[in-house]
């Protein structure tokens, strides 16, 4: 694959995607949707129009109850290292309460020092705590630099910087969009601020303009 082929290659691609649970309302309907390798997408859209929920898919934690989701053509590999990482709005939610920080780190890889530095991790002091002792963005430098792994090809943000004070955004995004656009990673940022959006994204998609369940 030549440079200018790989720079467009499509990394994900919803087909026809559906989604609910049991028999009760779609929550997803029909969303066609793909992501090239050179993008950072922006997804938009009020709560509660599915923006989580097709996250989960994107990610393989859940499967679509019609249509396919597909990775570079095939479907996810259920087996060994994902190359699509996610990051939580919530980073509890990604780090078992039972382990101290310094396993939940190096569960997939081990980051090395100048990542951990760039991230304002304090190795040596955090690394040997539960994630109950450390603040909601200390614990969200953590789950970033879990993702930024060597076999991560995409990255999803699911309101990743929400709950966190303006300096600590500011810095986990120059970070993160640092990495992405050094290693040639696809991004997808989800979001209700549309302006963080704008400034963050080359390309926006309003979930209400392709889910056809509302």
């Amino acid at each position: 694959m030549t440079d200018s082929a790989k720079h467009d290659e499509i990394l994900l691609s919803c087909q026809n995607v559906s989604f609910r649970y049991h028999k009760g309302p779609w929550i997803l309907r029909n969303i066609n949707l793909d992501i090239r390798r050179h993008e950072r997408l922006g997804l938009i859209g009020p709560s509660g129009y599915g923006k989580s929920t097709l996250s989960r898919l994107l990610a393989g934690y859940d499967s679509p109850t019609e249509g396919e989701i597909l990775w570079k053509g095939k479907k996810l590999p259920q087996k060994g290292f994902c190359p699509v990482q996610m990051i939580y709005q919530h980073p509890e939610k990604a780090l078992d309460p039972r382990w101290k920080l310094k396993r939940s780190v190096s569960e997939g890889w081990q980051p090395d020092e100048e990542l951990l530095k760039r991230l304002n991790i304090n190795s040596k002091l955090w690394f040997s705590r539960y994630p109950n002792e450390l603040s909601g963005g200390e614990l969200q430098r953590f789950c970033v630099a879990r993702v930024l792994a060597p076999d991560t090809e995409f990255i999803i943000a699911d309101e990743m910087s929400t709950m966190l004070d303006a300096i600590t955004q500011a810095q986990i995004w120059n970070v993160l969009l640092d990495e992405v656009k050094k290693r040639d990673l696809g991004l997808l940022v989800i979001t209700h601020n549309n302006s963080l959006a704008e400034k963050l994204c080359t390309r926006i998609v309003d979930l209400r303009d392709i889910n056809g369940a509302f």
